[in-house]
């Protein structure tokens, strides 16, 4: 007889369930996420009662800044449903002055205890910062991304678009820029990650596999 797959139900958060909530285990709750998806386990939920029972308040777990890459569902990458995560995307995952702005009400007013930033493989504006691409407004945006490109200089191979692994470089020292730039642009964030409160830690996404590493 065939086992019956195991299914996992969950509810919205509430207020005194997130204050209950430490930034290493919301975390652990990310890493088991990303496993369930893996093994195609995803949390069953009634999305039409989560919606209801959210609408009058939100308690997330957390804020996650993604690229907007369309072959990364966030929410589902991490099994979270509605009411669980605040999301942010950018071509990149950079951090500007409203994305900080948003990572503070998500952290200091809402209660969310862990800040992830995830890049990913063949990150497309990684690779067009460094092919230098000049068009309108994307090229102020990828200048965003220069700092981690100035980061992967030590490279010792073929420092193009057509190497794969100086891409991934680029695209990891991303996320590690991206983290620096947070703690030393929000003192908020900053303060209450010294304090643990929060923590902010990175990701890289696999394309291949949709596995998710923690850096």
């Amino acid at each position: 007889m065939r086992k019956k797959k195991k299914t996992h139900l969950e509810k919205v958060l509430t207020a005194e369930e997130q204050r209950a909530l430490t930034p290493e285990k919301v975390l652990q709750s990310f890493k088991d996420g990303n496993k369930r998806f893996l093994n195609n386990e995803l949390t069953s939920r009634d999305h039409s009662k989560q919606i209801r029972s959210s609408s009058l308040g939100q308690y997330p777990k957390a804020v996650v800044l993604s690229c907007m890459d369309s072959r990364i569902p966030v929410e589902d990458v991490f099994d979270k449903g509605i009411g669980d995560i605040f999301v942010t995307r950018v071509a990149g995952n950079f951090v500007n002055e409203d994305i900080l702005g948003s990572m503070e009400f998500a952290c200091k007013v809402s209660g969310a205890k862990l800040i992830l930033v995830m890049g990913h493989q063949y990150c497309g504006a990684i690779m067009a910062a460094i092919d230098g691409i000049k068009m309108g407004n994307i090229s102020k945006m990828l200048k965003k991304i220069n700092p981690a490109i100035k980061m992967s200089h030590e490279f010792a191979g073929e420092k193009t678009t057509k190497n794969d692994a100086f891409v991934d470089l680029v695209s990891r020292n991303n996320v590690l820029n991206t983290i620096e730039t947070i703690k030393r642009k929000s003192f908020i964030l900053k303060e209450m990650a010294e304090k643990g409160e929060i923590m902010i830690s990175g990701a890289y996404y696999d394309m291949k596999s949709g596995e998710v590493t923690f850096m």
